[in-house]
C-alpha cells in the first residue's frame, strides 16, 4: 500500500512538472511572438510547440531505451508538424519554435535554455561518423528563418544567426552571423562607431572662427592695429567685406 501511493506522488508530480513545462513554453512563445494569442491559441494552432512536446517524451522513451516506441513518436509528430527533432536530441526549457516548417535537429545536438527557432532551420552534422556530430546550441540564441548550423560546433550564449546563414565553426557568445558561409557583422558595426571619419577641414558652424577668436583673446596676438579681434579662419575676402561693411556711415 504504502508503495503503491509513493508511485502515485511520483506519477502526480511527474504529471505536475510536465503540466509547468508546458505553461513556461507557452508564456515563451506568446513573449516571443505578437501574433500567439491566448493559452489555447498557442495549444492547437503551433506546431512548433507541439513538435516540442512530443518531442519531451519521446526522449524520455528514447533514454530509458524504448528507441521503437520513441522513433515511432517522433516520426509521427514529423507528419503532423513538418518539424523533425530526433528523440535524441537534448532540448532545454523553453525553446520555441515559430511556424514550424522545415525544422530539422538532429541526433546528437543540444539545445539550451531559451532558443528561438524560426522554419527551416537545420541542425544536421557533416560527418558520417558516430560520437557528437550536430551543434551544441547555448542559451539565448536566436535561429532565423533558413538558418543551416553543421558539424560539432558551438554556438554561444545570446548569439543571433540570420536569415539563410550557413554555419560551419564556432560562434562566439553574443555574435551576429550573416550569410554564406556566416560571417560575424556586429563587431564591424562596433568598430565603424568607435573610429568615425576624420575631418582634416575647417570645422562647420563658424566652430574654427570661434576657436581663433578665442586664441587670441588668450594670446593677445589676434588683435589688429585698432584694437579689434580678426580672425584667420574661413575666407579673408569675406572677413574684409564684412569689416568695410560695418565702418560705412548710416
Amino acid at each position: 500500500m504504502a508503495r503503491r501511493s509513493g508511485r502515485e506522488r511520483g506519477l502526480f508530480g511527474r504529471l505536475r512538472d510536465a503540466v509547468a513545462r508546458v505553461r513556461e513554453d507557452v508564456a515563451a512563445i506568446q513573449e516571443r511572438d505578437p501574433a500567439a494569442g491566448g493559452t489555447l491559441d498557442v495549444l492547437l494552432f503551433y506546431p512548433g510547440m507541439t513538435a516540442v512536446w512530443t518531442h519531451r517524451v519521446a526522449h524520455a522513451l528514447w533514454k530509458r531505451d524504448r528507441r521503437f516506441a520513441a522513433r515511432l513518436l517522433s516520426h509521427s509528430a514529423r507528419l503532423l508538424t513538418a518539424v523533425e527533432i530526433h528523440p535524441g536530441a537534448e532540448l532545454g526549457r523553453r525553446v520555441t519554435i515559430d511556424h514550424g516548417a522545415g525544422v530539422v535537429v538532429g541526433e546528437t545536438a543540444d539545445v539550451g535554455d531559451d532558443v528561438h527557432f524560426y522554419h527551416g532551420v537545420t541542425l544536421g552534422a557533416n560527418q558520417p561518423h558516430a560520437g557528437k556530430r550536430h551543434p551544441t546550441v547555448e542559451d539565448d540564441v536566436v535561429l532565423g528563418a533558413g538558418a543551416t548550423l553543421v558539424g560539432a560546433i558551438t554556438v554561444g550564449e545570446g548569439a543571433s544567426i540570420g536569415a539563410s546563414a550557413v554555419v560551419s565553426k564556432d560562434v562566439p557568445p553574443g555574435a551576429t552571423m550573416v550569410g554564406n558561409p556566416a560571417r560575424r557583422v556586429d563587431e564591424a558595426d562596433e568598430a565603424e562607431e568607435a573610429d568615425p571619419e576624420e575631418t582634416d577641414g575647417p570645422l562647420e558652424n563658424g566652430e574654427c572662427a570661434d576657436e581663433a577668436v578665442s586664441e587670441g583673446h588668450a594670446d593677445g596676438s589676434g588683435k589688429g592695429d585698432d584694437g579689434g579681434s580678426e580672425t584667420e579662419c574661413g575666407d579673408d575676402s569675406e572677413a574684409d567685406a564684412e569689416t568695410a561693411h560695418s565702418r560705412q556711415p548710416c
